[in-house]
């Protein structure tokens, strides 16, 4: 089992910026690949980002792509997600996740967090 929780959501004007970070704890986290996803009111869960274990290899969502950055630290334990430029399109509640291969599927994943609000004013 991997337990992941995030910290960092919260409401920003458009043009902000926010640090998401996620906390693993549990079985290795650096055996795991991790993704970013996001849900907004009334709309499925979208992929954002995901990073591979040995930092090798990120994607990113077309519409975040060059706003958002996802980072990790293995040591720490720890994913990132740097989010830039905010637009009001960008709220939704944000989902970090652990898979052990690197995904934009939400099904690929195999442990999530619990989600934290980021909410954009325009």
């Amino acid at each position: 089992q991997v337990q992941l929780v995030e910290s960092g959501g919260g409401l920003v004007q458009a043009g902000g910026s926010l640090r998401l970070s996620c906390a693993a704890s549990g079985r290795t986290f650096s055996v795991y690949a991790m993704g970013w996803f996001r849900q907004a009111p009334g709309k499925e869960r979208e992929f954002v980002a995901s990073i591979t274990v040995n930092y090798g290899i990120i994607q990113y969502a077309d519409s975040v792509k060059g706003r958002f950055a996802i980072s990790r630290d293995n040591a720490k334990n720890t994913v990132s997600l740097q989010m830039n430029s905010l637009k009001a399109e960008d709220t939704a509640v944000y989902y970090c996740a652990a898979g052990r291969t690197q995904s934009r599927s939400a099904s690929n994943y195999d442990y999530w967090g619990q989600g934290t609000q980021v909410t954009v004013s325009s």
